[in-house]
């Protein structure tokens, strides 16, 4: 039996490299309290995007009040509106000033589920990113909140994964990056878990 631990990820966690740190958050525990109950579960799926040179990022245009927590201390929530109706939520990692995140695309629920399904209506409860953000009541009020210390969203370290479940594979749904930016394997998963 894997033992999962509940104590946070610290921030120098985030303060990695993009990609380790998307790699890494995978078997780790997300969660959000509210209303005083723990909504959580297990991440599976993420995205790595980085710098103002990946045409797939917010930042490739530079610096805007939108994209502003890219570009701040690792640790924090990038929380952005997208389609006109959907929550996604990043992590900031690096180095402060450096704009790079990993958006969390899929978890496996596994606190406060009986939340969950009413937000979600019982359908695909957190197998996607706007879906994970329905699922654990997470919207605007995020953006900038501090994951590492913050009392109503955090990390906690879960599990560590063996590298032979994880795969990799091009980003999705990034159809106005160019070629080199879609062909980049900086989406993580856990094999068989979506």
């Amino acid at each position: 039996m894997v033992q999962v631990s509940r104590s946070r990820l610290p921030r120098s966690f985030y303060h990695r490299p993009t990609l380790v740190v998307a790699r890494e958050l995978l078997g780790r525990r997300l969660v959000r309290i509210s209303r005083g109950r723990r909504l959580s579960g297990l991440i599976v799926e993420t995205e790595a995007y980085i710098g103002e040179e990946d045409s797939a990022s917010h930042a490739f245009r530079g610096f805007t009040p939108r994209n502003a927590v890219m570009y701040g201390p690792p640790g924090h929530a990038y929380v952005y509106f997208t389609y006109g109706r959907h929550w996604c939520l990043n992590l900031v990692t690096e180095e402060e000033g450096f704009p790079a995140a990993v958006l969390l695309r899929a978890i496996i629920p596994d606190e406060g589920m009986e939340i969950m399904h009413r937000r979600r209506n019982g359908r695909g409860l957190a197998d996607g990113p706007a879906k994970l953000c329905q699922a654990l009541v997470i919207d605007k009020r995020f953006n900038g909140a501090d994951a590492v210390e913050g009392p109503h969203l955090f990390l906690e370290r879960g599990s560590v994964l063996p590298r032979n479940k994880i795969r990799s594979g091009p980003r999705v749904g990034i159809r106005g990056a160019d070629a080199r930016s879609q062909k980049r394997p900086w989406r993580f998963w856990v094999e068989r878990s979506i």
